[in-house]
């Protein structure tokens, strides 16, 4: 192979193999999109005018279990890289460890919190073993795909905004010195905000700012380099009971106009299925949805937006022509269908459903999720945990805020108590235990001898529970129970979105595929349900609910977000 000369910052502006280059970025994460999507996606972005994809790789997903690697399926890195290159798309890699990505606890897998001296992104031993094991697996499956070596990877992320965490000064040389002895040679970056910018930076590794900040500090920085706003900001997440969240701000053509590089953040959204979401605390604890539309030039579903055909004008003055007219035909749209509403017409009481989940496990005090006895003894991860104990007389329960994050209570004092998502920014990132993670208190004496069953509605679980006796739904529902239903397809199926009208929270599972929560304080409205998921004939569609189930699940062919906000000008205003 000839001699190929990576991406370099030597003057104002950047060069690949020599040449001038400016990167054109936008992000969309594989992990968050169907595979049989993918091609369709990343098509999209090219034919937008972008050439640059980026990704972030999420640690809690490639290593559920301590020792257990997932890199297959829908987590198969090196095709989803293969396919950007088949694609023409160059690559920017964001490993982390620590990610954020509003993922649970920053895309950090939970089992290191088994670890009662556990500290989270920092040269703590206990952290730095587990991310070297990790990084023996991940990085030799895309140190090959780097440029010099011919593929597509042109620069590579050393963590994520450590500048606002800054913890330990020399954890961010760890995690360098970790990628380099790993063969990684591309240009290494980092991302942060304005203040992080300070704190946050490596000597001969190029800084990148968030959305819009003044490129003027930034060059004072780093004189006579060139600029890269490695998140700009296309919108932004929502959170359960609050407005859906959109982003309305206009200064890209400025950026552009001053050749500044850009990775629009997000280009493309996607769904946080299951339990991955994460939540945020700055002050007060807030669970993020499900939905990860972000507000982004494509939806969630992958739909062009306005703000898609907006873009695509902007960047057709910075792209060649033959770009677009090359890829104009490539990208089918199939459309979405409304199906008929579901009647689920049996259900099982959660009490019920017990005898499905693994053994049971008894101690004298509750025990937090992470250190259960469960998955090879890695702690249960998300989900419900169900705790059970004998009281004999009446008085104040208090639970001394030792509930993380939700508990519904019977008559004998039975918890269900629900992981809303693990924090994935900020300070409390070591405080994330998730379950009871404390005394339970009757007239201030803590009770004991506690039962536990972990309910992490894994597929296992699910299977598990197809065995059992179902009940007809004309007979009166002891809550929280789970509900089934068939949706029959006719023909070829189609995406569509769910939506529950009447029900109050729980989690939807379609096909065994865990679809996410549903919950009536909305912004969600609809989950998402991919065609792909669906088959045609018979489809099972169960529904886990805590509280009230209005018998039907209905369909429609857009999302529904309720309430909606504008955010731009308070973002702009909080990083300036």
């Amino acid at each position: 192979m000839s001699h190929r000369e990576g991406l370099r910052t030597d003057s104002i502006y950047f060069t690949l193999n020599g040449a001038p280059f400016r990167i054109l970025g936008g992000s969309i994460h594989y992990f968050r999109v169907p595979r049989p999507y993918w091609r369709d996606r990343l098509l999209k972005l090219k034919a937008c005018g972008l050439n640059t994809l980026t990704t972030y790789v999420p640690w809690n997903l490639h290593e559920p279990e301590k020792g257990v690697y997932c890199f297959s399926e829908q987590l198969d890195l090196e095709a989803y890289i293969h396919l950007a290159a088949e694609l023409g798309l160059w690559v920017i890699l964001r490993p982390g460890p620590y990610i954020c990505a509003e993922l649970d606890l920053g895309g950090l897998p939970s089992w290191l919190l088994r670890d009662k001296n556990m500290k989270l992104r920092t040269t703590y031993l206990g952290f730095t073993t587990a991310v070297n094991s990790y990084f023996d697996k991940l990085i030799p499956r895309v140190a090959h795909l780097q440029f010099k070596r011919g593929g597509p990877i042109i620069a590579v992320q050393v963590e994520n905004e450590y500048g606002s965490y800054a913890k330990d000064e020399q954890y961010l040389m760890f995690v360098k010195e970790a990628l380099l002895s790993r063969g990684i040679t591309e240009l290494l970056l980092t991302c942060d905000n304005r203040e992080g910018l300070k704190c946050g930076g490596l000597d001969v590794i190029t800084l990148l700012m968030h959305l819009y900040v003044s490129g003027c500090e930034l060059f004072v920085l780093q004189p006579q380099k060139p600029l890269l706003v490695m998140e700009y900001w296309c919108g932004w997440f929502d959170v359960w009971g609050e407005p859906h969240h959109v982003f309305s701000a206009q200064v890209l053509k400025e950026l552009l106009d001053r050749g500044v590089s850009i990775n629009l953040y997000m280009f493309h959204g996607g769904t946080s299925f299951g339990f991955m979401n994460g939540a945020v605390d700055l002050g007060s604890y807030k669970s993020q949805i499900n939905s990860y539309d972000y507000d982004a030039p494509l939806s969630e579903s992958g739909d062009y937006t306005n703000k898609y055909h907006l873009l695509k004008n902007l960047l057709r003055s910075f792209q060649s022509k033959l770009l677009f007219s090359s890829l104009k035909f490539l990208i089918l749209f199939l459309g979405k269908r409304v199906y008929e509403p579901v009647v689920l017409s049996e259900h099982i009481s959660l009490w019920e459903s017990l005898q499905c989940v693994d053994r049971p496990f008894s101690s004298d005090d509750p025990v937090n999720m992470e250190d259960l006895p469960v998955n090879h003894n890695s702690g249960q991860s998300y989900g419900y945990t169900l705790y059970e104990t004998t009281i004999y007389r009446g008085g104040a329960l208090n639970s001394r805020n030792h509930v993380r994050d939700r508990a519904l209570r019977e008559r004998i004092l039975s918890l269900l108590v629900e992981n809303c998502g693990r924090v994935n920014y900020g300070p409390a990132l070591d405080k994330q235990r998730k379950g009871l993670v404390g005394d339970i208190t009757l007239n201030h004496i803590p009770l004991k001898k506690f039962t536990m069953y972990s309910l992490d509605m894994t597929h296992n679980f699910i299977n598990r529970l197809q065995s059992l006796k179902w009940k007809s739904t004309n007979q009166n529902p002891l809550y929280p129970a789970f509900f089934r239903g068939s949706l029959v397809v006719e023909g070829q199926p189609r995406d569509t979105f769910i939506k529950l009208p009447g029900w109050r929270k729980g989690v939807v599972i379609v096909n065994g595929q865990n679809l996410g929560r549903h919950w009536s304080v909305g912004p969600q409205d609809t989950l998402y349900l991919p065609g792909p998921w669906l088959k045609s004939g018979d489809n099972q569609l169960i529904v886990f609910e805590e509280h009230r189930a209005e018998g039907k699940v209905h369909f429609a062919e857009n999302p529904q977000h309720g309430k909606i906000t504008d955010v731009s000008r308070q973002l702009f205003c909080t990083l300036l």
